[in-house]
Protein backbone atom coordinates (compact mmCIF):
# COMPACT_ATOMS: atom_id res chain seq x y z
CA UNK A 1 0.00 0.00 0.00
CA UNK A 2 0.58 3.51 -0.68
CA UNK A 3 1.77 6.14 2.24
CA UNK A 4 -1.78 7.79 1.57
CA UNK A 5 -3.84 4.83 1.57
CA UNK A 6 -2.02 3.46 4.92
CA UNK A 7 -2.96 7.28 6.38
CA UNK A 8 -6.90 7.27 4.88
CA UNK A 9 -7.27 3.35 6.82
CA UNK A 10 -5.52 5.42 9.74
CA UNK A 11 -7.95 8.37 9.76
CA UNK A 12 -11.07 5.45 9.37
CA UNK A 13 -10.21 3.60 11.98
CA UNK A 14 -9.44 7.28 14.25
CA UNK A 15 -12.99 8.31 12.98
CA UNK A 16 -14.79 5.29 13.90
CA UNK A 17 -12.91 4.98 17.26
CA UNK A 18 -14.02 8.53 18.12
CA UNK A 19 -17.62 8.06 16.96
CA UNK A 20 -17.74 4.37 19.25
CA UNK A 21 -15.94 5.06 22.64
CA UNK A 22 -16.07 9.32 23.10
CA UNK A 23 -19.25 11.56 22.75
CA UNK A 24 -18.08 13.96 20.25
CA UNK A 25 -20.07 14.73 17.78
CA UNK A 26 -20.28 13.19 14.45
CA UNK A 27 -20.29 16.12 12.75
CA UNK A 28 -17.25 17.78 14.52
CA UNK A 29 -15.66 14.40 13.93
CA UNK A 30 -16.24 14.27 10.50
CA UNK A 31 -15.45 17.28 9.60
CA UNK A 32 -11.88 17.17 11.55
CA UNK A 33 -11.31 13.77 9.11
CA UNK A 34 -12.01 16.02 6.26
CA UNK A 35 -9.76 18.91 7.09
CA UNK A 36 -6.74 16.18 7.89
CA UNK A 37 -7.68 14.34 4.74
CA UNK A 38 -6.87 17.74 2.80
CA UNK A 39 -4.20 19.08 4.71
CA UNK A 40 -2.03 15.86 4.66
CA UNK A 41 -2.36 16.00 0.63
CA UNK A 42 -4.60 13.08 -0.13
CA UNK A 43 -7.68 14.56 -1.07
CA UNK A 44 -7.88 18.02 -3.03
CA UNK A 45 -10.43 20.54 -1.92
CA UNK A 46 -12.92 19.88 -4.41
CA UNK A 47 -12.92 15.90 -3.98
CA UNK A 48 -13.24 16.87 0.32
CA UNK A 49 -16.33 18.83 -0.65
CA UNK A 50 -18.15 16.88 -3.09
CA UNK A 51 -20.40 16.11 -1.08
CA UNK A 52 -21.60 19.01 0.26
CA UNK A 53 -23.04 19.44 -3.65
CA UNK A 54 -24.26 16.00 -3.71
CA UNK A 55 -28.30 15.38 -5.29
CA UNK A 56 -29.01 13.37 -2.50
CA UNK A 57 -27.43 15.83 0.52
CA UNK A 58 -29.19 18.77 -1.27
CA UNK A 59 -32.39 16.39 -1.58
CA UNK A 60 -32.31 15.64 2.26
CA UNK A 61 -31.77 18.91 2.93
CA UNK A 62 -35.24 20.46 0.50
CA UNK A 63 -37.52 17.68 2.31
CA UNK A 64 -36.29 18.62 5.83
CA UNK A 65 -38.75 21.48 4.62
CA UNK A 66 -41.62 19.95 3.50
CA UNK A 67 -41.95 17.81 6.23
CA UNK A 68 -41.68 20.67 8.86
CA UNK A 69 -44.86 22.10 6.54
CA UNK A 70 -46.36 19.20 7.10
CA UNK A 71 -45.87 19.34 11.09
CA UNK A 72 -46.47 23.04 11.20
CA UNK A 73 -50.06 22.41 9.29
CA UNK A 74 -51.12 19.74 11.69
CA UNK A 75 -51.10 17.18 8.88
CA UNK A 76 -49.53 14.04 10.25
CA UNK A 77 -51.93 14.34 13.38
CA UNK A 78 -54.75 14.65 11.43
CA UNK A 79 -53.65 11.84 9.77
CA UNK A 80 -53.19 9.84 13.02
CA UNK A 81 -56.50 10.46 15.17
CA UNK A 82 -58.35 9.58 11.69
CA UNK A 83 -56.67 6.21 11.54
CA UNK A 84 -55.44 4.83 14.89
CA UNK A 85 -59.33 4.46 16.19
CA UNK A 86 -59.78 2.56 19.56
CA UNK A 87 -58.27 -0.99 19.01
CA UNK A 88 -59.47 -3.73 22.33
CA UNK A 89 -55.77 -5.16 22.54
CA UNK A 90 -52.22 -4.18 22.36
CA UNK A 91 -51.80 -6.45 19.57
CA UNK A 92 -54.55 -4.47 17.86
CA UNK A 93 -52.99 -0.88 18.74
CA UNK A 94 -49.77 -2.42 17.06
CA UNK A 95 -51.28 -3.20 13.78
CA UNK A 96 -53.17 -0.17 13.56
CA UNK A 97 -49.83 2.15 14.22
CA UNK A 98 -47.43 -0.03 12.46
CA UNK A 99 -49.07 0.06 9.36
CA UNK A 100 -50.05 4.20 8.97
CA UNK A 101 -46.56 4.72 10.19
CA UNK A 102 -44.78 2.50 7.31
CA UNK A 103 -46.92 4.50 4.77
CA UNK A 104 -46.67 7.83 5.51
CA UNK A 105 -42.90 6.74 6.15
CA UNK A 106 -42.15 5.73 3.01
CA UNK A 107 -43.24 9.30 1.72
CA UNK A 108 -41.91 11.73 4.14
CA UNK A 109 -38.35 11.63 6.44
CA UNK A 110 -39.30 8.63 8.61
CA UNK A 111 -37.27 10.66 11.39
CA UNK A 112 -39.94 13.65 11.05
CA UNK A 113 -42.81 10.97 11.26
CA UNK A 114 -41.42 9.37 14.44
CA UNK A 115 -41.39 12.96 16.28
CA UNK A 116 -44.67 13.85 15.09
CA UNK A 117 -46.01 10.19 16.15
CA UNK A 118 -44.81 9.86 19.92
CA UNK A 119 -46.60 12.88 21.36
CA UNK A 120 -49.95 11.10 19.85
CA UNK A 121 -49.14 7.88 20.57
CA UNK A 122 -48.74 8.42 24.33
CA UNK A 123 -51.59 10.11 24.26
CA UNK A 124 -53.76 7.46 22.61
CA UNK A 125 -51.29 4.82 24.62
CA UNK A 126 -52.90 6.14 28.01
CA UNK A 127 -56.21 6.42 26.86
CA UNK A 128 -56.20 2.69 25.79
CA UNK A 129 -54.49 1.99 28.84
CA UNK A 130 -51.54 0.26 27.14
CA UNK A 131 -48.19 0.86 28.27
CA UNK A 132 -45.93 3.63 26.20
CA UNK A 133 -43.35 0.65 26.04
CA UNK A 134 -45.36 -1.79 24.42
CA UNK A 135 -45.77 1.09 20.75
CA UNK A 136 -42.73 3.16 20.88
CA UNK A 137 -40.39 0.58 19.99
CA UNK A 138 -42.52 -0.29 17.08
CA UNK A 139 -43.25 2.83 15.77
CA UNK A 140 -39.43 3.39 15.14
CA UNK A 141 -38.78 0.38 13.36
CA UNK A 142 -41.89 0.61 11.66
CA UNK A 143 -40.89 4.18 10.15
CA UNK A 144 -37.77 2.40 9.71
CA UNK A 145 -38.88 -0.41 7.95
CA UNK A 146 -41.12 2.03 5.90
CA UNK A 147 -38.67 4.13 4.82
CA UNK A 148 -37.16 1.61 2.82
CA UNK A 149 -39.86 1.17 0.55
CA UNK A 150 -39.04 4.37 -1.60
CA UNK A 151 -36.11 6.50 -2.72
CA UNK A 152 -36.96 9.21 -0.71
CA UNK A 153 -38.30 7.54 3.04
CA UNK A 154 -34.82 7.65 4.41
CA UNK A 155 -32.09 10.21 3.73
CA UNK A 156 -29.68 7.05 3.27
CA UNK A 157 -31.38 5.90 -0.03
CA UNK A 158 -30.67 9.46 -0.74
CA UNK A 159 -27.02 9.28 -0.28
CA UNK A 160 -26.30 5.77 -1.82
CA UNK A 161 -28.54 7.27 -5.16
CA UNK A 162 -26.39 10.40 -5.22
CA UNK A 163 -23.48 8.44 -5.35
CA UNK A 164 -24.35 6.28 -7.83
CA UNK A 165 -25.26 9.28 -10.03
CA UNK A 166 -21.96 11.08 -9.45
CA UNK A 167 -19.79 8.10 -9.53
CA UNK A 168 -21.58 5.74 -12.42
CA UNK A 169 -24.33 7.82 -13.70
CA UNK A 170 -27.24 5.26 -12.52
CA UNK A 171 -30.41 6.91 -10.94
CA UNK A 172 -32.87 5.14 -8.88
CA UNK A 173 -36.73 5.41 -9.45
CA UNK A 174 -38.66 6.20 -6.73
CA UNK A 175 -40.69 3.07 -6.01
CA UNK A 176 -37.69 0.94 -7.93
CA UNK A 177 -36.91 -0.16 -4.47
CA UNK A 178 -40.02 -1.33 -3.06
CA UNK A 179 -39.64 -5.08 -4.58
CA UNK A 180 -37.70 -5.51 -2.05
CA UNK A 181 -38.84 -2.72 0.71
CA UNK A 182 -42.61 -3.39 0.79
CA UNK A 183 -41.91 -7.26 1.53
CA UNK A 184 -39.75 -6.23 4.29
CA UNK A 185 -42.42 -3.65 5.83
CA UNK A 186 -44.97 -6.31 5.56
CA UNK A 187 -42.96 -9.30 6.98
CA UNK A 188 -41.11 -7.07 9.67
CA UNK A 189 -44.71 -5.53 10.50
CA UNK A 190 -46.22 -8.82 10.70
CA UNK A 191 -43.43 -9.65 13.23
CA UNK A 192 -44.16 -6.70 15.66
CA UNK A 193 -47.67 -7.47 15.66
CA UNK A 194 -47.26 -11.25 16.27
CA UNK A 195 -43.97 -11.11 18.82
CA UNK A 196 -43.92 -8.03 19.98
CA UNK A 197 -46.27 -7.98 22.85
CA UNK A 198 -44.72 -10.64 23.92
CA UNK A 199 -41.04 -9.33 23.47
CA UNK A 200 -41.38 -5.66 24.07
CA UNK A 201 -41.35 -4.72 28.23
CA UNK A 202 -43.91 -2.85 30.44
CA UNK A 203 -41.84 -0.08 31.62
CA UNK A 204 -45.52 1.91 32.28
CA UNK A 205 -45.47 5.31 31.24
CA UNK A 206 -43.41 8.15 31.81
CA UNK A 207 -45.35 10.74 34.13
CA UNK A 208 -44.96 14.29 34.89
CA UNK A 209 -44.32 14.93 38.73
CA UNK A 210 -46.34 17.90 39.07
CA UNK A 211 -45.46 19.14 42.07
CA UNK A 212 -41.66 19.62 40.72
CA UNK A 213 -42.27 21.64 38.44
CA UNK A 214 -44.33 25.33 37.61
CA UNK A 215 -47.93 24.98 38.25
CA UNK A 216 -50.29 26.66 36.13
CA UNK A 217 -54.02 26.41 35.18
CA UNK A 218 -54.94 26.79 31.70
CA UNK A 219 -58.37 27.44 30.21
CA UNK A 220 -59.90 26.90 26.89
CA UNK A 221 -62.75 26.16 24.43
CA UNK A 222 -64.94 23.65 22.77
CA UNK A 223 -64.44 25.51 19.05
CA UNK A 224 -68.27 24.80 17.14
CA UNK A 225 -68.43 23.57 14.58
CA UNK A 226 -65.13 21.19 15.31
CA UNK A 227 -64.36 18.19 15.27
CA UNK A 228 -64.48 18.03 19.30
CA UNK A 229 -68.51 18.80 19.76
CA UNK A 230 -70.07 15.30 20.32
CA UNK A 231 -67.10 13.13 21.51
CA UNK A 232 -66.50 11.80 25.21
CA UNK A 233 -63.83 13.32 27.27
CA UNK A 234 -61.46 10.62 26.50
CA UNK A 235 -62.22 9.84 22.81
CA UNK A 236 -60.89 13.52 22.30
CA UNK A 237 -58.02 12.61 24.32
CA UNK A 238 -58.31 15.08 27.37
CA UNK A 239 -58.78 12.55 30.11
CA UNK A 240 -54.44 11.96 30.70
CA UNK A 241 -52.38 14.37 29.33
CA UNK A 242 -49.14 14.14 29.81
CA UNK A 243 -48.46 17.42 31.70
CA UNK A 244 -51.71 18.35 33.13
CA UNK A 245 -55.04 17.37 34.06
CA UNK A 246 -58.43 18.54 33.47
CA UNK A 247 -60.47 19.69 37.17
CA UNK A 248 -63.77 21.33 35.67
CA UNK A 249 -65.84 22.49 32.79
CA UNK A 250 -67.82 25.63 32.91
CA UNK A 251 -71.23 24.77 30.61
CA UNK A 252 -72.82 28.01 30.03
CA UNK A 253 -72.35 29.18 33.15
CA UNK A 254 -72.51 26.29 35.14
CA UNK A 255 -69.90 24.79 36.96
CA UNK A 256 -68.71 20.71 36.49
CA UNK A 257 -66.34 19.59 38.76
CA UNK A 258 -66.73 16.29 38.68
CA UNK A 259 -65.30 15.47 35.20
CA UNK A 260 -66.59 11.61 34.44
CA UNK A 261 -64.51 10.44 31.04
CA UNK A 262 -67.68 9.87 29.46
CA UNK A 263 -69.20 12.89 29.39
CA UNK A 264 -70.37 14.56 26.19
CA UNK A 265 -68.54 17.82 25.16
CA UNK A 266 -70.79 20.82 23.95
CA UNK A 267 -69.95 23.72 21.61
CA UNK A 268 -68.25 26.73 23.79
CA UNK A 269 -67.78 24.58 26.44
CA UNK A 270 -64.80 26.02 28.61
CA UNK A 271 -62.47 23.55 30.02
CA UNK A 272 -60.23 24.45 33.07
CA UNK A 273 -56.65 22.49 32.88
CA UNK A 274 -54.12 22.30 35.79
CA UNK A 275 -50.49 21.43 34.70
CA UNK A 276 -47.01 22.14 33.97
CA UNK A 277 -46.17 24.86 31.49
CA UNK A 278 -46.27 22.08 28.61
CA UNK A 279 -49.70 20.80 29.33
CA UNK A 280 -50.33 24.26 27.50
CA UNK A 281 -48.68 23.42 24.31
CA UNK A 282 -50.07 20.34 24.37
CA UNK A 283 -53.77 21.52 24.08
CA UNK A 284 -52.78 24.06 21.33
CA UNK A 285 -51.84 20.73 19.44
CA UNK A 286 -55.27 19.29 19.51
CA UNK A 287 -57.53 20.23 16.91
CA UNK A 288 -61.07 22.04 17.89
CA UNK A 289 -59.83 23.43 20.80
CA UNK A 290 -58.89 27.51 21.68
CA UNK A 291 -58.01 29.34 23.92
CA UNK A 292 -60.56 30.74 26.08
CA UNK A 293 -58.91 34.32 27.11
CA UNK A 294 -60.50 36.60 25.16
CA UNK A 295 -57.43 38.82 24.87
CA UNK A 296 -55.69 36.08 22.93
CA UNK A 297 -58.24 36.34 19.93
CA UNK A 298 -56.98 40.17 20.02
CA UNK A 299 -53.35 39.73 19.47
CA UNK A 300 -52.31 41.17 15.88
CA UNK A 301 -50.05 38.24 15.68
CA UNK A 302 -51.08 35.25 13.12
CA UNK A 303 -51.88 31.77 15.26
CA UNK A 304 -48.78 30.32 13.28
CA UNK A 305 -46.38 32.99 14.30
CA UNK A 306 -47.24 32.69 17.87
CA UNK A 307 -45.54 30.40 20.71
CA UNK A 308 -45.55 30.03 24.41
CA UNK A 309 -43.17 32.18 26.96
CA UNK A 310 -42.42 31.96 30.48
CA UNK A 311 -41.11 35.13 32.12
CA UNK A 312 -40.36 35.41 35.80
CA UNK A 313 -41.31 38.94 37.21
CA UNK A 314 -38.32 41.28 38.07
CA UNK A 315 -38.00 44.17 40.68
CA UNK A 316 -38.66 46.98 37.66
CA UNK A 317 -41.56 45.33 36.66
CA UNK A 318 -44.00 48.08 35.92
CA UNK A 319 -47.04 46.66 37.11
CA UNK A 320 -46.09 45.60 40.76
CA UNK A 321 -48.55 45.49 43.21
CA UNK A 322 -51.52 45.81 39.88
CA UNK A 323 -54.10 43.39 39.01
CA UNK A 324 -53.43 41.74 35.72
CA UNK A 325 -56.67 43.64 34.56
CA UNK A 326 -55.24 47.35 35.39
CA UNK A 327 -51.74 46.58 34.03
CA UNK A 328 -52.96 46.94 30.38
CA UNK A 329 -50.34 43.94 30.10
CA UNK A 330 -51.22 43.12 26.33
CA UNK A 331 -51.16 46.83 24.87
CA UNK A 332 -47.56 47.38 26.27
CA UNK A 333 -45.91 43.67 25.57
CA UNK A 334 -48.12 42.85 22.69
CA UNK A 335 -48.61 39.08 24.68
CA UNK A 336 -51.31 37.94 26.75
CA UNK A 337 -51.19 35.97 29.77
CA UNK A 338 -52.58 32.74 30.24
CA UNK A 339 -51.77 31.91 33.65
CA UNK A 340 -49.81 32.98 36.79
CA UNK A 341 -47.27 30.40 39.16
CA UNK A 342 -46.27 31.48 42.24
CA UNK A 343 -43.60 29.92 44.42
CA UNK A 344 -44.24 26.83 42.14
CA UNK A 345 -48.05 26.96 42.63
CA UNK A 346 -50.75 28.42 40.32
CA UNK A 347 -52.49 31.47 41.60
CA UNK A 348 -56.01 31.15 42.07
CA UNK A 349 -59.00 32.75 41.16
CA UNK A 350 -60.02 34.69 38.21
CA UNK A 351 -56.91 36.02 36.11
CA UNK A 352 -58.37 39.46 35.51
CA UNK A 353 -58.17 40.10 39.73
CA UNK A 354 -54.55 38.43 40.34
CA UNK A 355 -51.71 41.19 41.66
CA UNK A 356 -48.48 41.36 40.28
CA UNK A 357 -45.46 40.49 42.74
CA UNK A 358 -41.90 40.34 41.89
CA UNK A 359 -41.30 36.24 41.54
CA UNK A 360 -44.13 35.62 39.99
CA UNK A 361 -43.47 33.44 36.71
CA UNK A 362 -46.17 34.56 33.98
CA UNK A 363 -47.02 32.20 31.03
CA UNK A 364 -47.69 33.91 28.27
CA UNK A 365 -48.57 33.69 24.40
CA UNK A 366 -46.72 36.04 22.34
CA UNK A 367 -44.54 36.38 19.03
CA UNK A 368 -41.26 34.37 18.12
CA UNK A 369 -39.91 37.42 18.41
CA UNK A 370 -40.95 38.38 22.01
CA UNK A 371 -38.07 36.06 23.86
CA UNK A 372 -35.46 38.15 21.92
CA UNK A 373 -36.81 41.17 22.50
CA UNK A 374 -37.40 41.22 26.17
CA UNK A 375 -34.92 38.83 27.06
CA UNK A 376 -31.77 41.91 28.44
CA UNK A 377 -34.83 44.13 29.88
CA UNK A 378 -34.94 44.56 32.88
CA UNK A 379 -38.68 44.26 33.15
CA UNK A 380 -38.10 40.52 33.94
CA UNK A 381 -35.60 38.12 35.57
CA UNK A 382 -35.93 35.23 32.86
CA UNK A 383 -37.56 35.25 29.57
CA UNK A 384 -37.84 31.49 27.76
CA UNK A 385 -39.80 30.50 25.01
CA UNK A 386 -41.11 27.01 25.23
CA UNK A 387 -39.98 24.84 22.52
CA UNK A 388 -42.76 23.14 19.51
CA UNK A 389 -45.52 25.75 21.19
CA UNK A 390 -46.67 26.98 18.00
CA UNK A 391 -50.14 26.00 17.28
CA UNK A 392 -50.51 24.16 14.27
CA UNK A 393 -52.22 25.49 11.24
CA UNK A 394 -55.30 22.77 10.83
CA UNK A 395 -56.92 24.40 8.18
CA UNK A 396 -54.00 24.71 5.77
CA UNK A 397 -53.43 20.60 6.70
CA UNK A 398 -55.19 19.46 3.19
CA UNK A 399 -53.18 21.68 1.42
CA UNK A 400 -50.14 20.31 2.89
CA UNK A 401 -50.90 16.94 2.22
CA UNK A 402 -51.73 17.94 -1.44
CA UNK A 403 -48.32 19.32 -1.88
CA UNK A 404 -46.49 16.16 -0.60
CA UNK A 405 -49.09 14.07 -3.01
CA UNK A 406 -48.37 16.17 -6.26
CA UNK A 407 -44.12 15.88 -5.22
CA UNK A 408 -44.90 12.05 -5.51
CA UNK A 409 -46.78 11.89 -8.22
CA UNK A 410 -44.49 14.54 -10.33
CA UNK A 411 -41.60 12.28 -9.19
CA UNK A 412 -43.06 8.93 -9.62
CA UNK A 413 -43.99 9.71 -13.16
CA UNK A 414 -40.22 10.65 -14.63
CA UNK A 415 -41.29 14.52 -15.10
CA UNK A 416 -39.15 15.90 -12.70
CA UNK A 417 -35.98 14.12 -10.66
CA UNK A 418 -36.85 13.82 -7.00
CA UNK A 419 -34.75 17.07 -6.26
CA UNK A 420 -36.60 19.13 -8.28
CA UNK A 421 -39.95 17.80 -7.27
CA UNK A 422 -38.55 18.38 -3.22
CA UNK A 423 -37.25 21.82 -4.53
CA UNK A 424 -40.73 22.60 -5.79
CA UNK A 425 -42.93 21.02 -3.03
CA UNK A 426 -40.99 23.03 -0.95
CA UNK A 427 -41.15 26.32 -2.08
CA UNK A 428 -45.05 25.66 -2.40
CA UNK A 429 -45.01 25.04 1.19
CA UNK A 430 -43.47 28.33 1.83
CA UNK A 431 -45.34 30.14 -0.88
CA UNK A 432 -49.22 29.16 0.52
CA UNK A 433 -47.79 29.74 3.98
CA UNK A 434 -47.82 25.97 5.61
CA UNK A 435 -44.53 27.34 6.86
CA UNK A 436 -42.86 30.59 7.14
CA UNK A 437 -39.50 31.00 5.45
CA UNK A 438 -37.48 31.73 8.99
CA UNK A 439 -38.71 28.09 10.58
CA UNK A 440 -38.23 26.55 7.17
CA UNK A 441 -34.48 27.71 7.60
CA UNK A 442 -34.38 26.33 10.83
CA UNK A 443 -36.24 23.05 10.12
CA UNK A 444 -33.07 22.26 7.95
CA UNK A 445 -30.40 19.88 10.34
CA UNK A 446 -27.65 21.36 9.72
CA UNK A 447 -25.27 18.48 11.84
CA UNK A 448 -26.93 15.70 10.26
CA UNK A 449 -26.16 17.29 6.42
CA UNK A 450 -22.62 17.75 7.73
CA UNK A 451 -21.68 14.54 9.31
CA UNK A 452 -23.67 13.24 5.57
CA UNK A 453 -21.56 15.52 3.28
CA UNK A 454 -18.18 15.08 5.35
CA UNK A 455 -18.58 11.26 4.94
CA UNK A 456 -18.11 11.79 1.35
CA UNK A 457 -14.50 13.28 1.86
CA UNK A 458 -13.64 9.47 3.49
CA UNK A 459 -15.66 7.59 1.30
CA UNK A 460 -13.85 9.61 -1.58
CA UNK A 461 -9.97 8.87 -0.18
CA UNK A 462 -10.97 5.47 0.15
CA UNK A 463 -11.75 5.18 -3.37
CA UNK A 464 -8.57 7.46 -4.66
CA UNK A 465 -5.99 6.37 -2.63
CA UNK A 466 -6.57 1.90 -3.39
CA UNK A 467 -7.77 1.92 0.29
CA UNK A 468 -11.13 0.18 -0.39
CA UNK A 469 -9.85 -1.98 -3.32
CA UNK A 470 -7.28 -3.42 -0.28
CA UNK A 471 -10.34 -3.84 1.76
CA UNK A 472 -12.07 -5.57 -1.21
CA UNK A 473 -9.05 -7.49 -1.61
CA UNK A 474 -8.56 -9.34 2.03
CA UNK A 475 -12.68 -9.77 2.40
CA UNK A 476 -12.04 -11.92 -0.59
CA UNK A 477 -8.50 -13.82 0.52
CA UNK A 478 -7.81 -16.05 -2.89
CA UNK A 479 -11.65 -15.59 -3.86
CA UNK A 480 -11.61 -19.56 -4.36
CA UNK A 481 -15.56 -20.76 -3.67
CA UNK A 482 -16.25 -17.04 -3.34
CA UNK A 483 -19.79 -16.48 -4.96
CA UNK A 484 -21.32 -13.09 -6.12
CA UNK A 485 -24.03 -13.68 -3.40
CA UNK A 486 -21.42 -14.42 -1.13
CA UNK A 487 -20.07 -11.34 -1.16
CA UNK A 488 -23.39 -9.57 -1.38
CA UNK A 489 -24.16 -11.05 2.29
CA UNK A 490 -20.64 -10.01 3.62
CA UNK A 491 -21.30 -6.10 1.82
CA UNK A 492 -24.43 -6.34 3.85
CA UNK A 493 -23.24 -7.84 7.10
CA UNK A 494 -20.50 -5.71 7.13
CA UNK A 495 -22.87 -2.37 6.52
CA UNK A 496 -25.35 -3.44 9.33
CA UNK A 497 -22.82 -4.11 11.87
CA UNK A 498 -21.13 -0.72 10.98
CA UNK A 499 -24.68 1.32 11.16
CA UNK A 500 -25.13 -0.16 14.83
CA UNK A 501 -22.21 1.65 16.30
CA UNK A 502 -22.04 5.04 13.75
CA UNK A 503 -24.35 6.59 11.95
CA UNK A 504 -26.61 5.22 9.11
CA UNK A 505 -25.46 7.80 6.42
CA UNK A 506 -21.59 7.40 7.61
CA UNK A 507 -22.49 3.71 7.60
CA UNK A 508 -23.51 3.80 3.89
CA UNK A 509 -20.65 6.22 2.57
CA UNK A 510 -17.89 4.19 4.35
CA UNK A 511 -19.07 1.00 2.90
CA UNK A 512 -20.13 2.49 -0.94
CA UNK A 513 -16.62 2.28 -2.20
CA UNK A 514 -15.55 -1.29 -0.57
CA UNK A 515 -19.07 -3.06 -2.11
CA UNK A 516 -17.87 -1.18 -5.66
CA UNK A 517 -13.94 -2.66 -5.28
CA UNK A 518 -15.70 -6.16 -4.46
CA UNK A 519 -18.30 -6.22 -7.31
CA UNK A 520 -15.08 -5.11 -9.54
CA UNK A 521 -12.76 -7.70 -8.27
CA UNK A 522 -15.65 -10.20 -8.95
CA UNK A 523 -16.65 -8.90 -12.27
CA UNK A 524 -20.28 -8.85 -11.53
CA UNK A 525 -22.74 -5.45 -11.09
CA UNK A 526 -22.78 -3.03 -8.67
CA UNK A 527 -26.11 -2.10 -8.62
CA UNK A 528 -27.24 -5.03 -6.26
CA UNK A 529 -24.47 -4.60 -3.89
CA UNK A 530 -25.23 -0.70 -3.56
CA UNK A 531 -29.20 -1.69 -3.10
CA UNK A 532 -27.90 -4.08 -0.36
CA UNK A 533 -25.85 -1.08 1.58
CA UNK A 534 -29.35 1.11 1.24
CA UNK A 535 -31.08 -1.82 2.92
CA UNK A 536 -28.44 -2.93 5.29
CA UNK A 537 -27.65 0.89 6.79
CA UNK A 538 -31.21 1.34 6.94
CA UNK A 539 -31.94 -1.77 9.00
CA UNK A 540 -30.65 -0.93 12.48
CA UNK A 541 -32.75 -2.58 15.10
CA UNK A 542 -30.14 -3.60 17.65
CA UNK A 543 -29.04 -0.41 19.50
CA UNK A 544 -30.47 3.00 20.18
CA UNK A 545 -27.36 4.30 18.72
CA UNK A 546 -27.88 3.06 15.31
CA UNK A 547 -30.32 5.22 13.84
CA UNK A 548 -32.10 8.47 15.22
CA UNK A 549 -35.47 7.44 16.00
CA UNK A 550 -34.25 4.53 18.21
CA UNK A 551 -32.99 7.32 19.94
CA UNK A 552 -35.86 9.66 19.95
CA UNK A 553 -38.40 7.16 21.60
CA UNK A 554 -35.56 5.36 24.09
CA UNK A 555 -36.67 8.09 26.97
CA UNK A 556 -40.05 8.43 26.43
CA UNK A 557 -40.85 5.04 26.26
CA UNK A 558 -38.40 4.00 29.21
CA UNK A 559 -36.33 1.66 27.46
CA UNK A 560 -33.05 -0.56 28.33
CA UNK A 561 -30.32 -1.22 26.06
CA UNK A 562 -31.29 -4.80 26.61
CA UNK A 563 -35.03 -4.44 24.84
CA UNK A 564 -33.78 -2.93 21.88
CA UNK A 565 -31.69 -6.36 21.78
CA UNK A 566 -34.70 -8.87 22.60
CA UNK A 567 -36.50 -7.36 20.04
CA UNK A 568 -34.36 -6.08 17.19
CA UNK A 569 -32.03 -8.78 17.43
CA UNK A 570 -34.73 -11.65 15.49
CA UNK A 571 -36.05 -8.86 13.73
CA UNK A 572 -32.15 -7.96 12.31
CA UNK A 573 -31.78 -11.84 10.94
CA UNK A 574 -35.14 -11.69 9.56
CA UNK A 575 -35.02 -8.48 7.41
CA UNK A 576 -31.36 -8.99 6.63
CA UNK A 577 -31.98 -12.89 5.20
CA UNK A 578 -35.17 -11.57 2.87
CA UNK A 579 -33.47 -9.05 2.29
CA UNK A 580 -30.38 -11.15 0.16
CA UNK A 581 -32.08 -13.61 -1.20
CA UNK A 582 -34.52 -10.61 -2.64
CA UNK A 583 -32.54 -8.35 -3.93
CA UNK A 584 -30.55 -10.75 -6.30
CA UNK A 585 -33.90 -11.55 -7.88
CA UNK A 586 -34.70 -8.02 -8.76
CA UNK A 587 -31.14 -6.68 -9.18
CA UNK A 588 -29.14 -9.85 -11.21
CA UNK A 589 -26.03 -10.32 -9.97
Amino acid sequence: MEWDAIFTLGTLGAVLCTLVFTRVSADLTLMAALAVLVISGVLSPGSALSGFGNPGVITIATLYIVAAGLKETGAVQWIARKLLGHPASVRGAQLRMVAPTGVLSAFMNNTAVVAMFIPAIQDWARRLQIPASKLLLPLSYAAILGGTCTLIGTSTNLVVDGMLQSRLGISLGLFELAWVGVPLLLTGGLFLVLFGARLLPDRGGLKEELEAVREYGVEVEVVSPGPLVGKTIAEAGLRALTYGYLTEIDRKGRLITAVEPDRTLQPGDKLYFVGAPECASELRRIHGLRPANASVHKLDIANHQRCLVEVVLGPEFPALGKTVRDSRFRSRFSAVILSVSREGRRVAGKLGDIQFKMGDTLLLEASHEFAEQYRFRRDFLLVSALNDSTPPDFHKAPLALCILLGMVLVSASGLLSIMEAAFIAAGAMIVFRCITASRARRSVDLPVLVVIGASFALGNAMSETGAASVIAGALLGDGDGYSPWMALVVVYVLTAVFTEVITNNAAAVLMFPIALALSEHLGVSFLPFAVAVMFAASASFITPLGYQTNLMVYGPGRYRFSDYMRVGLPLSLLVGLIAVFLIPVFWPL
